[in-house]
């Protein structure tokens, strides 16, 4: 029975209505049957869409994500596993029962259907405040729009009958019969779900909450997520083109003109851990260390730690090494850049020994763990300088204001040059000066400057993968990256630019559900 259908049919553990919301462990054993009764009901159905983000980008987003691109590598598995083989180094073929594609696709839908709950049951509910009817199923339908993102862009591309194809589309609860009709839906009919879902949560969503609800999502995070999606919807696969970049200018500018929001002084306090939901941040998936059995903490800063060093890097809990930054990724900074100190380190010194261990790692979700890999990093998914760039890129992409480009490019350079850096490098006096218009020879030379500042800028934030796929710049990069890796037989295909569906789902239905291109049909 396919995987879609046992979700269909569970029982949900649904998330506390505490004001914490988020951040706690939600009560278990709720009954299904007997719940989304009331105004409460509803609520803590709506904040067990949240709860499951959790499990969702506490690993499955950036293996599949900032691994598979230029930025990262798994730095210490000796052979590299099938599992890690296959994602990282383009291995031939991916095998569609990889662990991490059949957890992706199991944990999005898990929070999709959650989703669905909400959308489906919140009208039949008895509510003491209507407004909160729209509110919550706006909440929904963000969540939804979000999950679906990740999906389409992880696992949509040319099927094997040769159609665009996105992965299933679940707009509503079914009954078993309708879900073993499913099979994959046309990539732009899911797109298109994504911006119906956020059109309607930015109708609906609130501008702010109050400080005990704050994490929720907001008109702002609707707005800009979607233009985030326009962009996508702009570049490869779909490649609107034009039109669509003019979209994602409209709803980008929107954010960037929002005066409720702004670049955060210091770029390292966008990562302490103690400045979460900053002035600077559109929409942060919650943890809390500390919680019953750990479920509510973080655990990248366990995971990216080299796996052989001890308290040098990380205080408490065990190392994973994993997503540690490539040579391509540290030479990519400039000299002095003080994101790269904030981001990530070449190397640690052995505490027995006093070498220093050549062993780059991510630093950007430092914290110290309860016990475990029990941190209280926040995951910053949408945030200002990000819609910044993105922005810039619009504009040069539409020939519309170049200037304005420039204006909103060199915004972000110049956070970046006023933090604090590795007090043992010297800057120079000209570190990350304002670009000029004259620096570049033509819009391309442009292009090319943004893309690496996005590279820098989000480095570790699982964006650099999809960038380069959707400006179509994946082939060029990445067969750069693999013979620099000493892949010298690397060939690059195509078919790499899209995940193949994973083995258990294409058991469930082989008959109904196309693999990709490049990946073997049952």
């Amino acid at each position: 029975m396919k995987k879609i259908l046992l979700l269909c049919l569970a029982v949900f553990v649904l998330a506390s209505c505490s004001k914490d919301f988020i951040e706690l462990t939600p009560p278990s054993n709720l009954n299904n049957t007997a719940f989304y009764k009331t105004q409460q009901d509803i609520n803590q159905a709506t904040l067990s869409a949240y709860q499951s983000l959790r499990i969702l980008y506490n690993g499955s987003f950036y293996r599949l994500g900032e691994i598979r691109s230029d930025n990262t590598t798994y730095s210490w598995l000796a052979g590299n596993p099938a599992n890690e083989k296959g994602v990282d180094e383009f291995a031939s073929p991916l095998l569609p029962e990889n662990n991490f594609l059949m957890d992706c696709w199991d944990d999005s839908y898990n929070t999709i259907l959650r989703c669905n709950l909400v959308l489906g049951r919140t009208d039949g509910a008895t509510f003491t405040d209507e407004s909160l009817k729209n509110q919550y199923k706006a909440e929904a339908s963000f969540l939804r729009a979000l999950t679906y993102f990740w999906l389409n862009r992880i696992f949509g591309g040319t099927g094997l009958n040769g159609e665009l194809l996105g992965v299933i589309k679940v707009d509503k609860e079914l009954t078993p019969s309708e879900a073993y009709e499913l099979g994959r839906a046309p990539l732009e009919e899911v797109y298109n779900l994504i911006v119906s879902d956020l059109l309607f949560a930015e109708a609906n969503l609130p501008e702010s909450y109050g400080s005990t609800d704050k994490g929720r999502a907001t008109k702002a995070a609707a707005t800009a997520l979607l233009g985030k999606v326009y962009m996508t919807m702009a570049g490869y696969p779909l490649n609107k083109g034009n039109e669509y970049y003019t979209m994602a200018i409209e709803k980008l500018r929107e954010v960037v003109n929002n005066s409720s929001y702004a670049l955060v002084a210091s770029y390292a306090d966008l990562f302490d851990v103690n400045k979460k939901n900053s002035v600077e941040s559109l929409f942060e998936v919650q943890y809390m260390k500390g919680g019953p059995g750990g479920n509510t903490g973080s655990p990248w800063n366990n995971n990216f730690a080299p796996r052989f060093s001890n308290k040098e890097v990380v205080q408490v809990g065990d190392k994973g090494g994993e997503n540690a930054p490539t040579q391509d990724m540290s030479n990519a900074y400039e000299t002095g850049d003080p994101r790269k100190y904030v981001s990530m380190r070449d190397g640690w010194v052995n505490a027995s020994t006093g070498a220093f261990e050549t062993e780059k790692y991510v630093r950007k979700y430092y914290d110290v763990a309860t016990s475990g890999s029990d941190n209280g990093n926040n995951w910053l998914e949408l945030r200002l300088g990000d819609i910044y760039l993105l922005y810039a890129e619009a504009l040069v992409r539409t020939g519309t204001d170049q200037a304005t480009a420039l204006v909103y490019l060199n915004k972000v350079r110049e956070r970046a040059r006023n933090t604090s850096g590795d007090p043992n490098i010297q800057a120079p006096t000209n570190l990350l000066a304002d670009y000029q218009s004259s620096d570049f020879a033509n819009d391309q030379a442009f292009l090319l400057a943004i893309e690496k500042e996005r590279r820098i800028e989000l480095a570790f934030e699982n964006h650099r993968w999809f960038d380069l796929v959707r400006t179509g710049r994946a082939k060029d990069v990445m067969i750069a990256e693999q013979k620099a890796d000493g892949f010298s037989n690397f060939t690059w295909s195509d078919d790499a630019l899209a995940y193949p569906i994973p083995l258990t789902v294409m058991q469930s239905n082989p008959q109904k559900i196309i693999q990709n291109k490049g990946y073997t049909q049952l």
